[in-house]
C-alpha cells in the first residue's frame, strides 16, 4: 500500500462476492436423479461479513418436505440418510411448493438488505443441490433466487485448501468438529459448509483501491 494508492478491506458482502450473495444449501433426496427422486430435506444459510470483513454464518432455515407426486423413493438412499418413512406426521413435512417458498423468502429479503443482485448456491458438491432446487422449483413454479448455473463448491476448494475432498474431512482439516451422529442431515451438513467455506475465504481477504470504480463486466 502507498500513499498514493490506499487500499482498504471489503467489509460488505455485495462487494466481497461482485453482487452475489452467497447461499449455503444442503439437501438430502430419496435418491440421485433429481428429475425423478424425492427431495425430501433442504437447509440454507445465510451468511453475513462482520466489522472486521470476515465472512460469518447467519442464520439457519431447514424444511422437511413431502414426495411429489409420482416421485421415486430408493430405499438405500432413504436408509443412508436415516429417514424410515418420509411420509411420518411427526416428520412434520410440508410440500415442495411450501417449503420453497418459505426457504426462498428469507434469501429474498436478505437480497434486498445487503444491496446484492441475486443468490449464488454454496454446497458441497453443489451442482447436485442446485439440480434437485431447479428441478423442485421448475415442479412448483416457485421462482427460485439462484442463479441458474454458477455455484461455489467447497469440494474444490477444500481441494485446493485442505487436500480433502470428503465433507467430514475437510471440516476437520479446517480445525472443526465434526459428529457422524448428526451427519447426512440437511441442518447439519449446511451448518459445517458453511463454516468450512468462511473459513476458506476468509484465509484470502479481498482489498480495494479507495475510488475504485466497479467492473462492468
Amino acid at each position: 500500500m502507498t500513499e498514493n494508492n490506499p487500499v482498504q478491506p471489503v467489509n460488505q458482502i455485495k462487494e466481497r462476492f461482485r453482487g452475489f450473495l452467497p447461499i449455503v444449501v444442503d439437501v438430502e433426496t430419496a435418491g440421485f436423479e433429481a428429475q425423478h427422486h424425492a427431495l425430501l430435506e433442504v437447509a440454507i444459510m445465510t451468511l453475513k461479513m462482520d466489522e472486521q470483513g470476515l465472512l460469518v454464518p447467519d442464520t439457519l432455515y431447514q424444511q422437511n418436505i413431502l414426495p411429489f407426486e409420482g416421485s421415486k423413493l430408493d430405499q438405500s438412499a432413504l436408509k443412508f440418510i436415516g429417514i424410515d418413512d418420509p411420509y411420518h406426521p411427526f416428520r412434520q413435512a410440508k410440500s415442495e411448493r411450501v417449503a420453497l417458498e418459505q426457504l426462498f423468502a428469507p434469501i429474498r429479503t436478505k437480497i434486498k438488505q445487503t444491496g446484492c443482485t441475486r443468490a449464488i448456491l454454496v454446497g458441497h458438491n453443489a451442482m447436485f443441490d442446485l439440480n434437485f432446487i431447479k428441478h423442485a422449483s421448475d415442479r412448483t413454479k416457485v421462482k427460485s433466487p439462484f442463479h441458474q448455473f454458477s455455484t461455489f463448491d467447497t469440494v474444490s476448494l477444500s481441494g485446493l485448501v485442505y487436500g480433502e475432498t470428503v465433507l467430514s474431512k475437510a471440516v476437520q482439516a479446517a480445525g472443526f468438529d465434526w459428529d457422524n451422529k448428526l451427519a447426512h442431515s440437511a441442518a447439519y451438513d449446511t451448518e459445517k459448509t458453511a463454516q468450512l467455506f468462511c473459513k476458506i475465504v476468509n484465509q484470502w481477504p479481498l482489498v480495494k483501491p479507495q475510488n475504485h470504480d466497479s467492473d462492468t463486466l
